[in-house]
């Protein structure tokens, strides 16, 4: 027997490859399903089977073009009814997998089919569990996605996602190991460790869903409280997921279109598209095409993508760093964004030698912003919440980069301000944003308050507020 997880650091996704006597099951495929045939391949075995633990909201699974490729099938618990061939198990059902068995344990109240697998060893030993979003490690799937779909409250949701844990996983062997379907990072949960394997006894020590004398209203109380509104594209994932999408070869192939400046600016012109960038940011700061969108690829590219263009089905034109155009539609599709119509053939160096005007994004060091810094500064945090509770410069006003088009009318339009974030990654996606609404008079502090904190600025603690050290 075989088990590896394979981990999507920029997701903080988790999928399986279990192989038993030259046969397969894939749990929660990515959408390039390219690695895993070839995996199966190296172990000269068979595809047999795709399970889902749920519908998935934050990335489109990679499980209908697998089905196709290999003939598997694809498996989905109780309740689920997607649009395409599949079998809907039954709770406790069991799928044979070589010498080993699959179980299937109805585990709802993330959404309604939520299920987790049980792996049952070569001497029938309970050995693992796939627990898709029903328990990650530290936490638990949030309650408030599938709300419209299953006609009930969020707290309706985690009274049942309480019944699930007390009645199918808590029960299980202390010594059962735990492979979730995300880590730290995602946005399906709140409180994930940075692990990505566990055993369920130390879950039962660590993990405060899974806290032996917490009654019912106590589990539907933490779990809900402090969710943030989940991002827009969540919903139009779990419908591609559960109605089916096109073949990433096709999305690729529309777009991997090289296009010159000219034909570039005409597609731009013509279809409304997104100009995104996704170079690094300091590149960006400075050149860029005007009205254009930074997110770049060395940070968590698809989330952002997914956080802030609303619309999967948004026409997208690409400028890139040479030779990652692939590698950046394949992380688009993985979120539902299969709209990229092309790329600008030899990046932001053809565009400006063809005469075309570009922009800058002035950018300074924690060390010059000191010594510009004075009571009248003007300073936007675009970090979440509990990073600006933890610690910020003082008087800094809080715009959440998730939520920034909700912020706009605080961004003075005469006068400079500054804007940072932890980092130096998401200010600059904040500052293409403001750009692009015409908000120019903006100056962006690299390093961001990673940086800030080893000066002399003076810094706000939530907790303290009179705290300015």
């Amino acid at each position: 027997m075989k088990i590896e997880q394979i981990y999507t650091g920029c997701l903080a996704q988790g999928a399986y490859y279990i192989e038993s006597e030259g046969e397969v099951a894939i749990i929660d495929p990515l959408r390039e399903v390219t690695p895993y045939l070839e995996r199966a391949k190296k172990d000269n075995a068979q595809i047999k089977y795709i399970f889902e633990t749920h519908f998935h909201a934050d990335f489109v699974s990679g499980h209908v073009t697998l089905s196709k490729e290999t003939g598997a099938h694809i498996v989905y618990g109780p309740n689920a009814n997607p649009s395409f061939e599949a079998i809907t198990a039954k709770d406790g059902e069991e799928f044979q997998l070589g010498n080993i068995t699959l179980v299937v344990l109805h585990t709802p109240g993330h959404t309604m089919e939520s299920t987790t697998y049980l792996l049952r060893d070569e001497s029938g030993k309970d050995h693992a569990i796939f627990s898709g979003d029903t328990l990650f490690l530290g936490d638990v799937g949030r309650p408030d996605l599938a709300q419209k779909a299953a006609n009930m409250t969020q707290e309706e949701l985690a009274g049942t996602l309480f019944d699930s844990l007390r009645t199918k996983i808590m029960p299980l062997a202390d010594d059962i190991i735990v492979y979730p379907a995300h880590g730290a990072g995602s946005a399906c949960g709140k409180n994930m460790m940075k692990e990505t394997v566990d055993t369920l006894g130390n879950q039962k020590k660590m993990n405060y869903a899974l806290r032996a004398d917490m009654t019912r209203e106590e589990f539907i109380k933490e779990v809900t409280d402090g969710l943030l509104p989940p991002p827009q594209y969540f919903p139009l994932n779990v419908k591609m997921n559960k109605e089916g999408y096109d073949d990433i070869d096709e999305v690729l192939e529309r777009g991997t279109v090289a296009l010159s400046p000219e034909a570039f600016e005409v597609a731009a012109n013509e279809t409304g598209a997104v100009v995104l960038d996704v170079r690094h940011q300091d590149d960006f700061a400075k050149a860029h095409i005007p009205r254009s969108i930074f997110i770049g690829l060395n940070g968590s590219f698809a989330p952002w993508v997914g956080a802030l263009i609303a619309d999967v089905k948004q026409p997208i034109l690409l400028i890139t760093p040479e030779g990652k155009e692939e590698e950046t539609i394949t992380r688009l599709s993985r979120v539902g964004f299969d709209g990229t119509i092309g790329y600008l053939k030899g990046g932001i160096e053809a565009w400006t030698k063809a005469g075309f005007e570009v922009d800058t994004v002035k950018s300074i060091d924690a060390s010059t912003f000191a010594k510009e810094f004075d009571k009248e500064s003007l300073v936007f945090d675009v970090r979440k919440e509990p990073e600006f509770n933890a610690q910020h410069v003082a008087d800094a006003k809080l715009t959440p980069l998730d939520f920034i088009n909700d912020h706009l009318a605080e961004y003075p339009s005469e006068g400079t301000f500054y804007i940072h974030c932890a980092g130096g990654y998401r200010s600059m996606i904040a500052a293409s944003i403001l750009k692009s609404r015409g908000i120019h008079n903006l100056i962006d502090i690299a390093g961001g308050f990673g940086a800030i904190a080893k000066t002399e600025i003076p810094t706000t603690d939530f907790a303290c507020p009179s705290n300015t050290n």
